[in-house]
């Protein structure tokens, strides 16, 4: 989807990859500098004043709510600043929900790679094999395509958030916010375009490869993806607040509100109200700090996937188009690699919404993760992309 990074990308093609509910791309890049390593640790979940500035600097740069999680092998640590609701004045707070977008990938990625792991499916199936002529129509040949090119952003397949119009505009948002849309018709959209390129020969962002992903958990198991999320990782693992909703527009519960003007085309609305069908398997879940980091955790410890179901999800391809954000960025199966500046490199997956953003980083043994979420468009330039890394980067360094 275009998000509230949209008034920031080049206007180049990349404008129309990266632009969805998830992945975006600022106009110029860096990767922050590690910040200052935090302070020792404590055994419970305790408000930490290292990470309060790093939240401060963050709020700083015109974002409305911030929440940041920091876990490691000692316990957790918190900080939140900002406001959960303008219209209230009410506080952001720890607990609070959010629209998770594009980190909803992972989840998919999980259930995919599960089935594999029981022998229902196969990477290497191309497309066709479940899905018969879905993907197919001005160059397009889902017989060519394979799951782990879905999975992997290596279909070729056109992002059908960047033609999506309820995304166009603040005025465009606002009549289009409750539409109920199917996967077929999210696909059709991308299938109305001519493929970016050939399946596998080179990597492009498009959200129109996870819905066929859902599509695909749909037909092997005769249930929804969002079924399927629930029973194989929301549920056994307690993700209280965490939830994979199909039509239902309301984030239920404690949550923050979303605020954009969808790149100045319009007045800062509030965004939180909207249909999820429209983000499907691409990004419609709803989670917390605290649900999100027992997630990676579980995941990265290797409880989740088998070993050899984990090592792919873990084997990566570059992804030279995220350099300007996270340069030397490489993606696996649902999973997004960094570099630190401190050497080695953590995992992680975006996720933006029009007026909210995910961001993590997670230890390759799934021991140390942090989880921080933002409202609001925040700056023009890159200065908010760059606090959000610094954080990151300077707890895992730290």
């Amino acid at each position: 989807m275009k998000t509230k990074l949209t008034s920031r990308i080049v206007a180049t093609t990349l404008v129309t990859a990266l632009a969805g509910i998830g992945l975006t791309l600022p106009a110029a890049g860096a990767t922050g500098q590690a910040a200052k390593p935090t302070h020792d640790r404590t055994h419970s979940k305790t408000h930490s004043k290292s990470l309060q500035a790093d939240v401060d600097a963050i709020l700083k740069t015109g974002t409305v709510g911030v929440l940041a999680q920091s876990t490691g092998p000692r316990g957790s640590r918190y900080a939140t600043a900002g406001v959960a609701d303008k219209a209230t004045g009410a506080a952001a707070r720890s607990g609070d929900r959010f629209r998770i977008a594009s980190a909803s990938k992972t989840f998919v990625a999980t259930v995919v790679l599960q089935l594999v792991g029981e022998g229902r499916l196969s990477l290497d199936d191309t497309v066709d094999h479940w899905l018969p002529g879905v993907v197919s129509g001005n160059g397009n040949d889902g017989s060519r395509i394979t799951v782990r090119q879905l999975l992997q952003h290596t279909s070729g397949l056109f992002n059908y958030t960047a033609d999506l119009p309820v995304l166009a505009g603040v005025d465009e948002y606002q009549a289009g916010r409750y539409t109920t849309w199917t996967p077929e018709q999210l696909v059709g959209i991308a299938t109305g375009h001519a493929p970016d390129f050939e399946p596998g020969a080179k990597w492009a962002y498009s959200n129109t490869n996870y819905i066929l992903a859902g599509m695909i958990i749909q037909k092997v198991t005769g249930h929804s993806w969002e079924q399927q999320v629930t029973k194989r990782i929301i549920r056994p693992l307690g993700l209280r607040d965490t939830s994979a909703p199909t039509t239902d527009s309301r984030i239920p519960g404690r949550h923050l509100h979303g605020y954009s003007d969808f790149g100045k085309t319009g007045p800062t609305i509030d965004t939180t109200a909207f249909n999820p069908s429209a983000a499907g398997a691409a990004g419609a879940m709803i989670g917390t700090t605290a649900d999100l980091t027992r997630f990676y955790q579980a995941l990265l410890g290797g409880k989740l996937l088998r070993p050899a179901q984990l090592a792919e999800m873990k084997t990566t391809v570059r992804a030279a188009d995220l350099d300007p954000v996270w340069p030397g960025a490489r993606y696996g199966l649902g999973l997004l690699q960094v570099p630190l500046t401190c050497g080695g490199s953590y995992y992680s997956h975006a996720g933006d919404f029009p007026g909210y953003t995910t961001r993590n980083g997670v230890s390759p043994d799934g021991r140390r993760v942090v989880v921080l979420h933002a409202t609001g468009d925040g700056a023009s330039d890159l200065s908010t992309e760059q606090a959000q890394n610094d954080l990151i980067d300077g707890e895992l360094c730290a």
